[in-house]
């Protein structure tokens, strides 16, 4: 399994975790969810840019 898979399935698993546990999606939305969101995604395009990039190095 590529590093990218790995790294897309712990997002997928974060985002199952964020919806259910800490309500992400709910009716009552705040900043603090909206950052937590966008703050996830972008370790998934960090995490995406650096396997990809460790993958073309081998």
């Amino acid at each position: 399994m590529s590093n990218t898979s790995i790294v897309i399935i712990i997002y997928i698993i974060g985002l199952i975790f964020g919806a259910l546990v800490l309500d992400i999606w709910g009716a009552e939305t705040s900043i603090f969810k909206a950052l937590l969101g966008l703050g996830w995604t972008a370790l998934l395009l960090i995490g995406i840019f650096i396997a990809d990039k460790n993958e073309k190095e081998n």
